[in-house]
């Protein structure tokens, strides 16, 4: 493996294997990276693809380094002690309830445990509220979800997904008569969109329940309370998916977007983390 400098192997995987010779093992790596056990194993078999060469020899009850191991293993000590910058300072940082009740929880984790010089406030609110917290200067960026025809030039796209009426089969739309419908309280651009644009085909909508939660809407949906709008992440295979009388929602996007003129490193770094993990698994899982 004499050409290494020649190639561009990933920081995260170089520290996931520095990680298994300091902490003796995958097991005690992951626990000190944030990580699972699964993810480090697949970062080193990325390594190991990548060089066409066996890293660890894999034996019952221990994990030893090959010779091709322990040359990369310099290698990465080189790389790291070069990377390594001692990031400091503050970030106040925006959450919707979904991102939280995610795997993001793991990233912001693990960001602390390798940043312990940076203190990150978080804020959970609606996303029309962090919306307006930025504006204001009170955050340094958030993690928001706006309509497709939002983005902004200068957010950061995480993933999308697709915004559905449900209900539970058993409630009946009536025909004549208001529909009930299960809203989120005023901050909610869902509820927005709903009272205004959902209304459009005739359809007349009466506010029968009010929750800030998700948790709250997802019960009173299974229930049979009422038509709601919800996100893909937060359907239940009780839930049917109305696909006809209400108009199309639009698609949504989860963006970071930052306040206005913030210029921090170890904002960059955390944003650039965030956004790497997510684009490697295609989202955000709930946390179960």
């Amino acid at each position: 493996m004499s050409d290494l400098n020649n190639r561009r192997l990933e920081i995260d995987a170089l520290r996931a294997i520095w990680a298994i010779r300091h902490h003796g093992g995958i097991t005690r790596a992951a626990e000190a990276l944030g990580l699972s056990q699964s993810a480090v194993s697949h970062k080193i078999k990325r390594l190991e693809t990548s060089l066409g060469c066996e890293l660890l020899n894999r034996k019952a009850g221990s994990t030893a380094f090959t010779t091709e191991g322990e040359e990369l293993l310099d290698y990465a000590g080189r790389m790291l002690s070069l990377s390594k910058t001692t990031l400091a300072g503050r970030i106040a940082l925006g959450l919707t309830e979904d991102t939280t009740c995610s795997a993001l929880a793991h990233i912001l984790g693990r960001f602390r445990r390798l940043h312990p010089d940076v203190s990150v406030r978080t804020q959970v609110r609606m996303s029309l509220v962090l919306r307006a917290m930025l504006e204001q200067g009170e955050l340094d960026a958030a993690i928001v979800q706006v309509f497709a025809h939002e983005v902004r030039p200068t957010d950061v796209i995480l993933f999308r997904e697709t915004l559905h009426w449900v209900k539970h089969p058993s409630l009946l739309l009536p025909q004549t008569t208001s529909v009930p419908f299960l809203s989120f309280h005023d901050d909610c651009f869902y509820r927005h969109w709903a009272l205004d644009i959902g209304q459009d085909g005739g359809i007349m909508l009466e506010t029968v329940f009010e929750c800030a939660s998700a948790a709250g809407i997802v019960a009173a949906v299974s229930s049979g309370m009422g038509v709601a709008l919800l996100n893909e992440r937060h359907l239940r295979p009780e839930m049917q998916i109305i696909t006809d009388r209400f108009p199309v929602p639009p698609d949504l996007v989860y963006v970071v977007r930052r306040g206005r003129k913030v210029r921090n490193a170890a904002l960059d770094t955390l944003v650039a983390e965030i956004e790497s993990e997510i684009s490697r698994y295609g989202g955000l899982a709930l946390a179960s």
